[in-house]
Parts: C-alpha cells; structure tokens; sequence
C-alpha cells in the first residue's frame, strides 16, 4: 500500500528528494567555505606581496566565482512546477499546432 511519502516504484520519494537538496545544500555550504578560505589566502599573498601590483587573485576569484554561483543554483534552485508554469506550458504547445 502506497502512502503520501511513496510513489510508484522506481520513482523517488518526497523524503529522498529532501535528503537529497539537503545534501546539496551542504555541500555547496562548504564549497562557499572553502572558495572564500582559498581566496582569501591568495589576497592575503597579492597583498604581502605588494598591493601596488596587478591584482591578480581577480582571475581565480572570477573563475571560480562562476562555479560557486552554479552550484547555488543547483542546491537551492526549485525542482517542482508551479500549476501557472504548467498551464502557460500547455498553452504555448496549443498555439504552436
């Protein structure tokens, strides 16, 4: 007998799906982490080194910057449809016959 939790098998269940974003959303905690420590460290370096030079912890802090932005979106973007989105969708697919 199925519940509210389950659904057919094969497919994954509502609790699997949040252990799953909460996962994601540990690990993109501690990439932040980690990506502000590094960063950090490398402006520490420039500015030991002499600030009136080139900045150039800019390149990995813009390389990289990119990763962590995407990765945000993976662990705290919505995964579920709102009944607008669907509806507007079908209504595009109806225009286009």
């Amino acid at each position: 007998m199925a519940t509210d939790e389950t659904t057919e098998r094969g497919k994954t269940t509502e609790r699997e799906r949040a252990v799953e974003r909460l996962e994601k959303q540990r690990a993109f905690r501690g990439h932040l982490l980690v990506y502000a420590l590094v960063n950090g460290v490398l402006v520490a370096i420039w500015a030991a080194v002499g600030v009136h030079g080139f900045f150039w912890p800019l390149f990995p802090i813009l390389g990289w910057g990119i990763a962590v932005v995407l990765n945000a979106w993976d662990a705290y973007r919505s995964d579920a449809f709102s009944e607008e989105q669907i509806q507007r969708e079908i209504e595009h697919l109806r225009r286009r016959r």
